[in-house]
């Protein structure tokens, strides 16, 4: 015979004892300090088209923006530029963050070369620092460049990223950026490409880094300011 005193749990519901139950504090927290990387499928590489690409450094590292890491980082871009189909083209090293812009013949291209250029990274900076363990926060974001008003607004941002961030230069162009070696200024500033050891970037092969952009929409003045996101 039943209880009276026993009450039927339904479908949903849940009954604790004295001992255990939930706690305060419990569970998956709800937001995390910053938005992740969305790990869903990326877009399709075809080989045509360039990528914007960013990787991130975990909370509490030093600055990237020494004279001494912007070294150890341009070891790793020259080691990494140009393999088995990928391309570093152009780049530009803030406090916290990378920005990249390259060339991949498809996915695998693109995923095999930022890993090898975050290994490399993380290598040289770890022993900069004399410390070991993770130095990027999540996986690289990716952001395929379809048109030429697209590439040039991401080489805008990638090469003036500094002037976005409101950082103050001593000359037109920013140290930490591959403006040096870019050839699409509209004042034609002089170029270090003859400057001794090995380039820190690929040369562009893609119709739309290459020329497609400012066949379109014309060259950048080094003044010039970039958008408030590469679109």
């Amino acid at each position: 015979m039943k209880s009276k005193s026993c009450k039927k749990i339904g479908q949903g519901e849940f009954a604790f004892g004295s001992h255990g139950g939930p706690r305060e504090g419990a569970g998956r927290k709800l937001e995390a300090p910053r938005p992740m990387v969305s790990h869903r499928k990326r877009e399709v590489i075809n080989g045509r088209e360039p990528v914007h690409a960013t990787v991130r450094l975990i909370e509490g590292l030093p600055n990237l923006r020494r004279m001494r890491a912007l070294g150890v980082l341009k070891g790793a871009f020259a080691a990494g530029c140009d393999r088995l189909g990928f391309r570093l083209v152009h780049w530009s090293v803030q406090s916290n963050h990378i920005h990249l812009l390259v060339e991949a013949e498809n996915n695998e291209a693109l995923s095999k070369g930022m890993q090898g250029l975050q290994v490399r990274m993380a290598k040289g900076l770890n022993k900069l620092w004399g410390r070991k363990g993770r130095v990027f926060s999540d996986r690289f974001h990716a952001r395929v460049l379809r048109t030429p008003r697209e590439v040039r607004n991401a080489l805008l941002y990638v090469l003036q990223n500094a002037r976005r961030h409101g950082l103050k230069l001593h000359s037109h162009l920013d140290a930490y950026a591959s403006g040096f070696w870019f050839s699409g200024w509209r004042e034609g500033l002089p170029l270090i490409v003859g400057a001794p050891g090995p380039l820190p970037l690929a040369r562009a092969r893609t119709w739309l880094l290459e020329t497609g952009w400012w066949l379109r929409h014309g060259l950048i003045g080094p003044q010039e300011a970039p958008l408030r996101r590469a679109a």
